[in-house]
């Protein structure tokens, strides 16, 4: 492996073992009730998502450790799965800092039949559960860019949103691919639209660009565009899940897939495979599902005030 997955952390307090174990045991109760199986799959894997953004670590033999358990529970949802969940350890390179860590927690579901609004329900009932959290805000992403820059982020053009940029005084990194219009969108979302989501309550965020879809379903408006079914959970500064409204196409996901792969060369990183088996396994077979990606970890330090992911990792 290029980089280490191991490394020093100061003491974990008793208090807070002792909540990550209530938090936890609560969380299966949770899924349990609504009628939903806990799986367990291979931590190391022959496949993986290609993903722009994300570096897995790579092992001797060729296997990669997943960096979440998305393609195996995919698959077991192709075998007939219907409400399927699971709490494992994910691993990223180079993910480090106060809400990072390259070894971390993941909490993954699942469930056939459920849209992109039973899937932002069910995540929504899961916060008030787990965290005494009150009823999430749902904001459109173009209504929180509008509010917050003072464009639309469905049809600015990169001129419009370098300028908004300059207005707004964000700096862009000197190596920002200044003629890829996605990059101006996470550059204004993170610095100036991120910090005021789910400041008093918690905010879920929703339909991002098309572009952003990653692998969820794209689905046309109104107003001429189409955008993601996809969904994101802020509270008190902390992202803690991210959800699709699944895309079951086998060919679209290759071409996505190859989009993201030509797109890590012409940015110098290494190509990744494509997970052929996987597509080949799901061809066909997929349902229609709602899928959410949690960080059992953040929701650790919401619940014990934690400032740092450091503070609830026993290491």
């Amino acid at each position: 492996m290029e980089d280490s997955i191991l490394e020093s952390r100061s003491s974990v307090s008793p208090a807070i073992l002792e909540e990550r174990s209530r938090l936890l045991g609560m969380l299966r109760e949770f899924f349990l009730e609504r009628g939903f199986v806990e799986v367990h799959t291979s931590l190391a894997v022959e496949e993986v998502i290609p993903e722009l953004h994300i570096e897995p670590f790579k092992l001797e033999d060729g296997s990669f450790l997943q960096a979440s358990p998305e393609l195996c529970m995919k698959r077991l949802l192709a075998e007939g799965g219907e409400a399927i969940f699971q709490v494992t350890k994910s691993f990223r390179q180079g993910e480090r800092g106060r809400l990072h860590c390259p070894e971390f927690t993941i909490v993954e579901w699942y469930r056939s039949g459920d849209d992109m609004a039973r899937g932002i329900d069910l995540l929504d009932e899961l916060a008030q559960a787990m965290l005494a959290a009150p009823p999430a805000r749902r904001t459109a992403y173009a209504d929180a860019f509008c509010e917050h820059v003072g464009l639309d982020p469905h049809t600015a053009t990169i001129d419009e949103l370098a300028a908004a940029t300059a207005k707004l005084e964000v700096a862009a990194p000197p190596d920002m691919e200044r003629t890829n219009r996605d990059e101006w969108l996470n550059l204004l979302l993170v610095m100036r639209v991120e910090p005021h989501l789910g400041r008093d309550r918690p905010e879920i965020l929703y339909h991002y660009p098309a572009a952003q879809a990653a692998l969820a379903t794209v689905v046309p408006t109104p107003h001429g565009y189409d955008v993601a079914e996809r969904f994101e959970f802020y509270w008190r500064g902390i992202e803690l899940a991210n959800g699709y409204h699944e895309l079951t196409d086998s060919l679209e996901l290759r071409r996505r897939f190859e989009s993201v792969i030509a797109a890590r060369v012409a940015d110098g990183r290494a190509a990744l495979p494509m997970p052929e088996r996987w597509l080949a396994d799901i061809a066909g077979r997929l349902p229609d599902s709602t899928g959410v990606a949690l960080g059992f970890d953040r929701l650790v330090m919401l619940a014990t005030g934690a400032e740092s992911i450091d503070e609830v990792l026993a290491g």
